[in-house]
């Protein structure tokens, strides 16, 4: 999340970075990097594993 925020920072700020030298380059980075984090979770098994805690948690407070 600190790293989306900080690209928003660049963008809005216009620093070049990392080859991105535009604003289309910046803002083209912010709208792939959510899917580039969804991508990452999903191919480590997170969310499945999310689910099977969310259920184990819900079995010991009741």
């Amino acid at each position: 999340m600190a790293v989306f925020l900080g690209n928003i920072a660049q963008y809005v700020d216009g620093v070049d970075a990392f080859g991105l030298d535009t604003d289309a380059s910046r803002l083209t980075r912010l709208f792939f990097q959510p899917v580039l984090v969804v991508w990452a979770l999903w191919s480590a098994g997170a969310w499945r594993d999310r689910r099977f805690l969310c259920k184990s948690e819900a079995r010991r407070t009741n």
